[in-house]
């Protein structure tokens, strides 16, 4: 891939309609202008004194390593003056808006679709693992999804490469909805299973068409949580009480564990096993992304390929 030093992106790709606004890029569907091809430009302004933002550096560094089917593709970097322009495959929506648009009365997707999408973004999650890169932002709104039903990972300026020994990241990842209880009781010592538990909350979303725990801050998100699958302790998460945010407020309610069935209506059997493998609290208990491609809920999949 050819780092384009020379020529503005307008030389070379037509900017068409906005696509989307972050907290530092802007999103517009492009046009190759020699090719025709529509692309996604994701364009950041620098400022001279602070220069490139990290997360665009980390996002570049990542997105030139990750070649995967279920990982959109970063095919260009155009760096002028004042403006940083990545240029990525074009996907047409994202699993957010497809939800929205595309989802049966209840809000729900239908099952076939729901496994198809989990076995996508299962495949991206364990490339990237494989990768020994960990995405930390897993949300509806950065899996893309074109015509042909392909889901893609998008939006890597959250991730970091992790190695062994396990390094200390911030607790400060993954949207709240889909932030895993370890991390949201302040641990920094996390590795792949942060992102297993955003797949748990994804899933459950496309069978509802609702958030599993739409949580307001930091506290109401683990009491949230909490009331679904009961109030940890020592006994069910030996060293949960070690936690910085534990230590600092002591849970003062305990729920009693409710049946995720109940909460997630229409999936089958097979479907709750995975989901509830991946809503663990010990993270070491998570099942991996490669495990859960075996899973029996794929079979189905299998059948009909």
């Amino acid at each position: 891939m050819a780092a384009n030093m020379n020529h503005p992106p307008e030389k070379k790709y037509t900017r068409l309609e906005k696509l989307g606004e972050g907290t530092y890029a802007t999103v517009f569907k492009g046009k190759n202008k020699v090719t025709g091809e529509i692309v996604a430009l994701k364009e950041i302004c620098l400022n001279a004194e602070e220069g490139t933002p990290s997360t665009a550096i980390r996002e570049i560094s990542l997105m030139k390593e990750l070649k995967h089917p279920n990982i959109v593709r970063l095919q260009d970097v155009i760096h002028t003056e004042n403006k940083l322009t990545l240029v990525f495959e074009y996907m047409n929506q994202d699993l957010k808006k497809y939800m929205d648009t595309t989802s049966c009365s209840r809000g729900s997707l239908d099952a076939q679709t729901i496994a198809s999408f989990m076995h996508q973004l299962l495949r991206g999650i364990a490339y990237c693992h494989d990768q020994r890169v960990l995405h930390r932002d897993l949300k509806p709104q950065n899996l893309l999804i074109n015509h042909q039903q392909e889901l893609k990972l998008g939006d890597f300026g959250l991730a970091r490469a992790y190695g062994i020994p396990v390094n200390t990241f911030s607790n400060e990842v993954v949207t709240l909805w889909y932030r895993a209880p370890d991390v949201l009781l302040g641990s920094r010592m996390y590795s792949t299973s942060i992102d297993i538990w955003s797949a748990g909350c994804i899933m459950a979303e496309m069978y509802t068409g609702r958030p599993l725990f739409p949580g307001t801050t930091n506290e109401d998100q683990l009491q949230k949580i909490f009331r679904l699958l009961g109030t940890p302790s020592e006994q069910t998460w030996p060293g949960i009480s070690q936690f910085p945010e534990y230590k600092h407020k002591p849970l003062e309610a305990v729920y009693p564990p409710q049946l995720l069935s109940q909460y997630v209506p229409g999936i089958d059997p097979e479907g709750l096993d995975l989901l509830t493998r991946m809503l663990q609290y010990q993270p070491q208990l998570r099942i991996s992304a490669k495990d859960a491609l075996n899973h029996a809920y794929f079979n189905r999949l299998r059948l009909n390929n």
